[in-house]
């Protein structure tokens, strides 16, 4: 079967026309204008494969790159031959979950709910240290925050390199080290404070490259139609990574004492690497293991600006910061992502404490009570994706999905965070809770997907500028909310004050948000 689908693949009848794509690319010479010459021309050698494959893609460049073997399954017999020029056909679904580019995003997700997981076991731990070290609530947030001073200074960094490298080799990197950080965080507890703060420095800095990571491969795996979709499966994982955090946490410590959590999570990220480094390659079609099928697909379903992403990088590192900055849909995003963080960090850091002060439960069932509304945002935010992509593929712009996945994203939260302060029993306010956290899984369809959208060129370095913005805004939060309650004597302010910046950040994304590319290489061009 193979043979034959080779065979319809690249021999064509004589006289045809052959409709060749459209392309960024200057036109192919005069002597491939003929068609018996362009057959002759997809029938040399197999040395000349490289050429081959660049016509392929429109490109006049004929470069002599080292030729790349792409299997042949039972699949692309199943949808034919792609030469006649037709359209490739969506996946069925069952199609889609067996794909190479899922278990590209599945690797992801588990990266995320490591990356996750080593931060929320600290939200668990707190209780347990203050009480046998004396800490007050506003010290204990200061060593909760200690975390994002790390994650302030590496998104931007991170996210240039990610642009320059590529996901891969980042995320590898940044595995390995927030898995050693997180491994010696017990020894660095028991040695001194100063140890444990730079220990958790250490794990914002590494974690600082995730998000930005996950956007790049995304984009250069998934088409435009499903990156809504894959960015909701690796979000999940995010989200289970509080979970399992959260609920493993206390298990962990009544059996290993109060530092177990953070040896298992560490050792867990180092055989992560191990299979990362084996299993997935950095683009498609450098993938050994995906059909000629799904490649075809992934590339004809990808917009044109990442057609030219796996040409050699120029010496030109530094990104155009002014212009990225003097757009108002990058302030869009911003401040999403800022009170994005804001809420994210509240609910991570305080909700174990919260449940335990105002409802007197104790700490297992504190850790319980928080974990429940990640696993719904874990759901909820692939539903978000799933209907994000829908609506594009059934005629709706990307601007007004975008604009409807941050309103639910941000609106319903700043109810629900309503009901959570009144709420008088700590079952109702699980119950507010998780609504409010499930709804504010819809903004990962909203401004996280939008990265790859306004600029694509430039989306790590982006979403490094407005990660770095959100967790300003986080340290703020987490600072804040600690103060607050000394000052105040009550929590409940504080999620009304967070309600209200909700409802003001989603107004702001409706206003000034775009789902089409912004041109970030003319100044005077929106």
């Amino acid at each position: 079967m193979n043979s034959t689908i080779r065979t319809s693949y690249l021999s064509l009848p004589p006289r045809r026309n052959i409709p060749l794509p459209e392309s960024p690319f200057p036109q192919l010479p005069p002597r491939f204008n003929s068609p018996s010459r362009l057959i002759g021309f997809l029938n040399i050698s197999p040395a000349y494969s490289p050429l081959r494959t660049r016509l392929r893609h429109g490109s006049a460049e004929l470069r002599g790159v080292q030729s790349r073997r792409v299997r042949v399954s039972s699949r692309d017999a199943q949808f034919g031959s792609f030469s006649d020029g037709s359209e490739v056909q969506a996946p069925s679904f069952g199609e889609f979950i067996t794909s190479e580019r899922v278990k590209v995003v599945a690797m992801l997700a588990l990266a995320l709910a490591l990356c996750n997981a080593d931060r929320v076991v600290m939200s668990v731990a707190i209780v347990p240290l203050s009480l046998s070290n004396g800490w007050s609530r506003s010290f204990a947030g200061i060593v909760q925050s200690s975390f994002l001073w790390g994650y302030l200074v590496s998104p931007i960094a991170g996210g240039t390199l990610v642009d320059y490298y590529g996901g891969k080799v980042v995320m590898a990197w940044g595995v390995a080290l927030w898995s050693m950080a997180t491994f010696l965080t017990p020894w660095a507890a028991e040695t001194s404070l100063w140890l444990l703060l730079a220990m958790r420095a250490l794990l914002g800095i590494a974690e600082g490259v995730a998000l930005p990571c996950m956007n790049n491969m995304v984009a250069r795996w998934f088409p435009k139609t499903e990156r809504s979709r894959a960015v909701g499966i690796a979000m999940a994982g995010f989200q289970l990574g509080s979970s399992v955090g959260l609920m493993l946490s206390p298990i962990l410590m009544s059996q290993g004492g109060v530092f177990g959590p953070f040896v298992i999570f560490g050792l867990s990220g180092f055989l992560w690497v191990l299979v990362w480094l084996s299993a997935t390659s950095s683009t498609p079609d450098r993938s050994p293991q995906i059909s000629k099928y799904e490649l075809d697909y992934i590339q004809s379903g990808r917009q044109k600006s990442f057609l030219g992403e796996n040409k050699p990088k120029t010496t030109k590192v530094i990104p155009p910061f002014r212009r990225l900055l003097s757009k108002l849909p990058t302030w869009a995003i911003i401040v999403a992502n800022s009170m994005h963080s804001w809420g994210f960090f509240v609910f991570l850091s305080w909700m174990p404490i919260y449940f335990n002060s105002v409802y007197h439960v104790d700490l297992r069932q504190a850790a319980w009570f928080s974990a429940v509304p990640w696993t719904v945002m874990a759901v909820m935010g692939y539903i978000g994706g799933l209907w994000s992509d829908i609506m594009i593929r059934n005629g709706a712009s990307v601007t007004l999905t975008r604009k409807i996945m941050q309103s639910i994203g941000f609106l319903g939260p700043g109810i629900f965070l309503v009901g959570l302060a009144t709420a008088k029993s700590p079952s109702v306010a699980s119950a507010w809770l998780t609504l409010a956290v499930g709804f504010k899984s819809f903004s990962h369809s909203g401004f996280l997907v939008n990265l790859q959208e306004i600029a694509p060129q430039y989306s790590g370095v982006l979403h490094g500028i407005s990660n770095t913005a959100g967790t300003f805004a986080a340290i703020v939060g987490t600072v804040g909310a600690g103060f607050f309650v000394e000052l105040v004597g009550s929590f409940q302010g504080f999620l009304l004050f967070t309600s209200l910046l909700y409802v003001l950040a989603a107004l702001f994304y409706i206003l000034f948000s775009t789902g089409e590319r912004v041109n970030f290489d003319e100044p005077t061009l929106v």
